[in-house]
């Protein structure tokens, strides 16, 4: 058996051969089945609290008498939803099986062997795994230092000087996932400025409707200005509908129109293009979501300065923070009191663990949790 294994390896493409498959937060129902613990609350996958928006929900109990039907693969109305709300031609967009398909799509157009693409160390995991699937290189930059204002956050004076005349792709998440750190304005205006123009430029806003920091960029207001520009967004955060795996993402039309040439067929489903339609029209869920996780980022953050703990500063729906143990101890010790959070070594923070937002009542019990393992106290 071991001998036609290492024969199917040998048979793999070569980026595919060292690549380790994403590994997600764990689940509910596996932690169950481990441990029998039936009082289960996750904050590991940046999750909605507060659930899908209702209007969706009602959207897909009206699709459901539809199923036997392939999906629109074009996506018209949702595509014509999005165009109207950020007032925009519907070629410029692009749907993805969340913004995670996008990001895939891009790599596969743009990049190949001997070609790279430049990214933050500390950045999503999922840019390594798209580029190395497609033989290309990763120009990883040293990112802010951990004293800096963000910390671990993306230099961008390190990522422009990793740029080559291989570079073919830029992946910048803002905020930036598991740091929760950003960039301003004046600073991710002043980096594209200087980015060759025919380098691919990706802005991975999955956590944009969460920030309320005033200096934060509107970033659509530069598509006009850089052809070059590429933002992907998702509905799996602030809407809720992480289960229906639908992203997109707007661009100049050409580069959306290559995308989509390697789009596969029907990538969106009915449930998923009905739902996000609704979700766009629910404010009130949108709104709510919003000062929900505003008012749990305090609650958590207060509680880990006063237990003594360093995180870091984060404007998306989680914070990262520095254990006084172990971090695997620390999140085996959690798991096994019904608490689910994220261990973050695969991003190079092997001493910092992740926690979503959650409700007032589930950000408590991590809190409790958090206590009891650790001896110490707000």
């Amino acid at each position: 058996m071991n001998d036609l294994h290492n024969k199917f390896i040998s048979l793999a493409v070569e980026g595919v051969r060292g690549l380790q498959p994403y590994a997600p937060g764990k689940p509910i129902s596996e932690l169950q089945r481990e441990y029998g613990i039936d009082d289960i609350i996750k904050l590991a996958s940046n999750e909605n609290p507060l659930g899908s928006s209702p209007l969706a929900m009602e959207a897909c109990r009206h699709a459901l008498q539809g199923l036997e039907l392939y999906p629109d693969g074009n996506g018209f109305e949702l595509k014509k939803a999005l165009a109207d709300k950020y007032d925009v031609d519907t070629t410029c967009i692009t749907l993805g099986n969340g913004s995670n398909d996008i990001l895939e799509f891009i790599a596969r157009v743009f990049l190949s062997p001997g070609t790279n693409a430049v990214f933050s160390r500390h950045a999503f995991a999922v840019y390594p795994l798209v580029c190395l699937a497609v033989g290309a290189g990763l120009n990883v930059a040293a990112p802010n230092d951990a004293d800096d204002a963000m910390p671990y956050g993306h230099n961008l004076e390190n990522m422009r000087a990793k740029i080559d005349a291989d570079t073919r792709v830029i992946f910048i998440a803002n905020p930036n996932n598991p740091t929760g750190t950003w960039l301003t304005k004046s600073e991710l205006l002043s980096f594209i400025d200087g980015v060759p123009k025919d380098v691919v430029i990706v802005l991975d806003e999955a956590y944009v409707e969460y920030v309320t920091e005033p200096e934060y960029p509107d970033s659509l207001a530069w598509l006009q200005h850089y052809p070059n520009l590429v933002i992907t967004r998702t509905f799996s955060k602030v809407y809720g509908l992480a289960g229906l795996r639908i992203g997109y993402s707007i661009s100049h039309p050409d580069i959306a129109d290559l995308l989509n040439r390697v789009r596969q067929p029907f990538n969106t489903n009915t449930l998923a293009q009905v739902a996000a339609i609704a979700a766009l029209q629910d404010h009130k869920h949108i709104e709510n979501s919003i000062a929900s996780n505003s008012k749990g980022m305090l609650q958590i953050t207060h509680a880990l300065t006063a237990m003594g703990l360093d995180y870091i500063p984060s404007v998306g729906n989680f914070v990262s923070f520095k254990t006084a143990l172990p971090e695997a101890q620390v999140y085996e010790a959690l798991l096994r009191d019904g608490v689910i959070i994220r261990p973050i070594s695969n991003y190079d923070l092997p001493d910092y663990l992740r926690v979503t937002i959650g409700n007032e009542q589930q950000n408590q019990r991590f809190l409790q949790a958090l206590m009891k393992v650790t001896g110490l106290r707000i």
